[in-house]
C-alpha cells in the first residue's frame, strides 16, 4: 500500500468531533424532511420536490461522511460533510428572500444555516502542531 506523505489521517479534536455530530444530527434531519415536509402544490407553499430529494440525498452523503470521518480520521471525509452542509444550505437560502414564506421557515432556514456554518467551521478546525507532532 502506498503511504500518504501528508497529515489526512490526525486524531480528530473534541471540536471536530463536536462539529461531527452535529453534522450527522442535520444531514439525519435533512433525509427526515424528505418525509416530512409537504410537498408544494398549487394550495400549499412548501418547497419544491427537487429541493426535498436533493435535501435527503445530501442528508444522506452528510452522515455516510461523518461516520467515514470518525472511524478514519481522514480529513477527506471531514471536507465532504463541510461540502455537503453548504449545497445543503445553499438549497434553503432562497426561503430567506422569497416573499410570502411563514415566519417559522424563514426562522427555521436561518437558524440551520448559522449551525451549519459552525459546523462547517468545527469540523474543518484543524488541531494543534503539537497534537499534530504526537
Amino acid at each position: 500500500m502506498i503511504e500518504n506523505s501528508r497529515t489526512d489521517s490526525v486524531p480528530l479534536t473534541r471540536k471536530n468531533r463536536v462539529g461531527l455530530v452535529l453534522a450527522g444530527l442535520l444531514g439525519l434531519l435533512d433525509t427526515i424532511n424528505f418525509f416530512i415536509v409537504p410537498v408544494q402544490d398549487s394550495d400549499s407553499q412548501g418547497p419544491p420536490p427537487a429541493i426535498l430529494v436533493a435535501d435527503g440525498i445530501l442528508g444522506v452523503i452528510t452522515v455516510i461522511a461523518v461516520v467515514y470521518t470518525w472511524r478514519t480520521c481522514n480529513r477527506t471525509g471531514s471536507r465532504v460533510v463541510a461540502g455537503s452542509r453548504i449545497l445543503s444550505v445553499i438549497s434553503g437560502l432562497p426561503a430567506l428572500f422569497l416573499d410570502g414564506v411563514p415566519a417559522y421557515v424563514v426562522l427555521l432556514v436561518a437558524v440551520f444555516t448559522v449551525l451549519s456554518v459552525v459546523v462547517i467551521a468545527l469540523v474543518l478546525t484543524r488541531p494543534a502542531p503539537e497534537a499534530a507532532a504526537r
